[in-house]
């Protein structure tokens, strides 16, 4: 039976894509060896991926630099890249909030591995988004993010047991990478005092940033970036950045700062407080990975680059 879709219309007017019967194959394509054909859903889970797997993996992403996965709508063009995967990784826990339940639906089909299932669900952070349970964004702490190795090195370990000892291999630098890179970041932010650690970003992203590098973080929305700001929201942040004088917060490259810009009116307004809004070239990378050949290219690229900029406007 040939493969179709149906448009499935949300409350929210917001139109999602839905699968209504099996692939005319029995299971995923078959496997005959390197590269292994894979498609991941954001940039950040493909920079795993490619660094686990090595040159013996062939990586398309879907949502790419700058995407916003809570929002993002998929097209044909991706059921024709999943189709053709051996292999399909996704973050997990509700990040690619429309799509999640054809992941689901999906998963033996698309052999689909959320790289997130590696973590303790006793590590993560709680939230009520796009019908999960759990804060997405966990690579905001480079230690709990190094946890989504095991899951990619054996899905293609599985695969393709003739790269098993690469994958291995590859793994441990990674993850060896990785950990140095968490010391690296513990460093440089010792340079904000106590008193300043405060992060106010667009949407509450960073919450297990603020829990591995002791942060208070503050998002004008919420976890996911389709939930809705209030004025109640919105005069609760003015406050907060009026009375307590907080000198700058942060947009992100996936979301608008339309939002951030009008609390700032409202600060600057009510409470005679001038905010920096850092922007530009110093947005925050929050839930995708910068252009292939910018600085926050990578993922330890785009850690670095946060770091650096949280720095330098909390410290001036």
């Amino acid at each position: 039976m040939q493969t179709r879709w149906i448009v499935i219309l949300a409350a929210a007017g917001v139109v999602a894509l839905g699968v209504v019967s099996c692939s005319g194959r029995n299971g995923p394509p078959k496997f005959e060896g390197p590269p292994v054909r894979v498609v991941c859903t954001t940039t950040i889970v493909a920079d795993v991926v490619t660094r686990v797997g090595g040159e013996r993996v062939q990586v398309q992403t879907l949502m790419g630099p700058g995407k916003d996965p809570h929002t993002y709508i998929s097209g044909a063009g991706d059921r024709r890249k999943l189709d053709e995967a051996h292999l399909v990784f996704l973050n997990g826990l509700h990040l690619e909030g429309k799509m999640a339940d054809l992941f689901e639906k999906n998963a033996t089909q698309w052999r689909a591995h959320a790289v997130t299932d590696g973590i303790d669900r006793a590590k993560l952070r709680h939230a009520d988004v796009d019908g999960g349970e759990h804060d997405p964004h966990v690579w905001f702490d480079v230690q709990l993010w190094a946890n989504t190795l095991s899951v990619v090195e054996r899905a293609l370990s599985d695969l393709d047991p003739a790269g098993a000892e690469e994958y291995s291999r590859n793994a441990a630098a990674y993850r060896k990478e990785l950990q140095a890179l968490d010391a690296e970041v513990r460093a440089t932010l010792a340079a904000v005092p106590k008193e300043q650690r405060v992060l106010v970003t667009s949407h509450d992203a960073f919450g297990y940033f603020g829990r591995a590098y002791d942060f208070e973080v503050i998002g004008l929305q919420g976890v996911s970036t389709a939930s809705e700001v209030g004025t109640a929201q919105r005069d609760a942040l003015a406050q907060t950045l009026g009375e307590r004088k907080i000198p700058a917060v942060f947009t992100e490259t996936s979301t608008p700062a339309d939002g951030l810009k009008a609390v700032l009116d409202d600060v600057r307004a009510k409470y005679k407080h001038e905010v920096k809004l850092v922007a530009g070239k110093n947005a925050l990378n929050s839930d995708a990975l910068g252009e292939p050949d910018s600085p926050s290219g990578t993922y330890p690229g785009m850690i670095r680059h946060n770091v650096k900029v949280i720095v330098e406007a909390l410290t001036k």
